[in-house]
């Protein structure tokens, strides 16, 4: 993140920090740069690939780039509007080109859901993002083992490794902490808003309690702390990581795959409740013995909405509902005005 913001504070922070914390001047010109710099900070290269000249703004705030306050509000800004860009751009992408439309007439599709989950998602990105901003400050103020260049990391071999490493161990730790969410202590205090939906849109992959979302994105983080990573893997896995939240909600079922952890698996966990924890593979959940197999009608296009299928689904998910969390408060669309009874 340390690219980013200095991206950030060249075009924009600078500016913005000068003037709504100007540094004390000993002279009568505020717009003089030689009257108005009194910071001893001195400008250093995030990377040594590309360097962004500061302007003379950056020496004009009595907080400059290396103040933990300016930086923790910069990272938090950032991380809340690129976290919304990319949630609004591709999820509606995903709705456009992906996601069935057929899926809106289901039984247990919920009365004006995407606007409800529009508004969740927007709710908890300031949340999600002040618990980020913790780890994005321990990345820039050099706490990590995030590194610039092949020669800074372990050789070049590990540019590539890095990648299954990185997957391997997110997936695990987010299967640990996604399964300690469904305890019965757990779920309905933080994760249960995210079960709302139990046949859910692209525009639910963010619409979680704050403390939900972040907890499941917290080995992201971790990893760099433990393991060395490269800072612009990390963007690229960052940017990954959102997508594919998105593509295992937008219900288009390709991946029939034994391995794979795609939407057909994670709709049997929205479903079912109980199974299907892992992010990106089933080795977890095969491991932990709460694999559920998909339905191979998922995969034919005619069969995976058809009645006998949705009666099929409508029968699991009460069942489930009421073992997990007894009374469904949830209202429904076309299909059901009132919640199942």
């Amino acid at each position: 993140m340390d690219v980013i913001l200095e991206i950030w504070d060249t075009y924009l922070g600078d500016y913005v920090f000068a003037h709504a914390h100007p540094a004390r001047s000993s002279a009568s010109s505020y717009l003089n740069v030689h009257n108005t710099t009194t910071s001893s900070w001195q400008y250093k290269p995030a990377s040594s690939y590309v360097e962004f000249e500061p302007s003379q703004y950056a020496y004009m705030s009595a907080w400059d780039r290396d103040n933990i306050f300016r930086q923790a509000a910069s990272l938090w800004t950032i991380t809340v509007i690129f976290g919304c860009l990319l949630y609004f751009v591709f999820a509606s992408l995903s709705y456009w080109l992906v996601f069935d439309k057929n899926t809106k007439s289901h039984p247990k599709y919920l009365k004006n859901q995407i606007s409800m989950e529009i508004r969740q998602s927007i709710e908890s990105f300031p949340g999600m993002a002040l618990l980020t901003t913790i780890f994005w400050l321990l990345e820039v103020r050099g706490y990590t083992k995030l590194y610039d260049t092949p020669a800074d990391g372990p050789g070049m071999w590990y540019e590539f490794f890095q990648f299954p490493c990185f997957l391997v161990f997110t997936d695990a730790l987010i299967y640990l902490i996604h399964r300690g969410l469904h305890h019965p202590l757990i779920y309905k205090h933080l994760h249960k808003p995210h079960h709302k939906w139990i046949m859910p849109t692209p525009f639910a992959s963010h619409a979680f309690h704050p403390v939900d979302g972040f907890s499941q994105s917290f080995p992201y983080h971790l990893y760099p702390i433990l393991f060395p990573l490269n800072k612009y893997a990390s963007v690229a896995l960052f940017v990954f990581v959102n997508f594919w939240t998105i593509m295992i909600h937008d219900g288009e079922y390709v991946a029939d795959s034994p391995v794979i952890n795609g939407a057909a698996c994670h709709t049997m966990h929205h479903l079912y409740f109980n199974y299907n924890y892992g992010q990106y593979t089933t080795l977890w959940d095969r491991l932990g013995g709460s694999y559920r197999q998909p339905d191979a009608d998922l995969f034919d296009k005619e069969k995976k909405m058809s009645e006998a299928q949705w009666k099929q689904q409508v029968q699991g998910v009460e069942k489930m509902t009421k073992e997990v969390e007894g009374t469904d408060d949830r209202v429904y669309g076309a299909s059901e005005s009132k919640k199942s009874q």
